[in-house]
């Protein structure tokens, strides 16, 4: 049994429910991105990867994390893939450090905006990688940057939209799964 620190210092278990629950809602990331494969960058996994965030704290790790294996296996272990094991855990870590008890009326924009940022940085977060693994330099990232960022705001745009559907969602799944994590 995988186990994490609660906030008392105890130890906070998976559950069987989690272990159960966790790859379906990876299952539902990976085929949302594939099926929206046909529109470069018009996705709902940015904001899944909030919903998921908002309602499971640091146990949506688990989904994210579940879903960049998913995506590896369907689509190759390559070099496109290794910025995954980060760039997912930036917006994670975007929602957790944002307040829990803010009110609908600024919650949902904000989570709007976040998911936005997101979309619009993918490029600029992405690109050290790129210029690590195939030894860019400086000109060369600034240059794959700036060739990828008509895409990045394509993201921008289509994450700002899909964002307003993460606290309705995450209301749902926390009234479907009733035992939720909340903390």
């Amino acid at each position: 049994m995988v186990c994490a620190m609660n906030k008392s210092g105890g130890k906070s278990r998976i559950t069987t429910r989690e272990i159960v629950i966790f790859p379906m809602l990876s299952v539902i990331l990976f085929l949302g991105d594939l099926l929206m494969d046909w529109a470069p960058n018009v996705h709902f996994v940015g904001m899944l990867v909030a919903t998921y965030t908002l309602v499971y704290r640091k146990k949506a790790l688990f989904p994210i994390y579940i879903y960049i294996l998913l995506t590896g296996i369907y689509a190759g272990f390559n070099a496109w893939w290794v910025p995954y094991l980060y760039l997912w855990a930036v917006l994670w870590g975007a929602i957790m450090l944002l307040p829990r008890n803010m009110p609908r009326k600024v919650a949902v924009p904000v989570y709007m905006v976040v998911c936005a940022l997101h979309g619009l940085t993918f490029g600029i977060l992405y690109a050290p990688f790129q210029a690590l693994a195939f030894n860019l330099g400086w000109k060369g990232m600034i240059a794959w940057i700036v060739s990828g960022f008509p895409m990045d705001v394509l993201h921008c745009v289509s994450n700002f939209f899909a964002g307003t559907l993460i606290l309705p969602l995450a209301e749902l799944i926390r009234k479907i799964d009733s035992r939720a994590v909340r903390s």
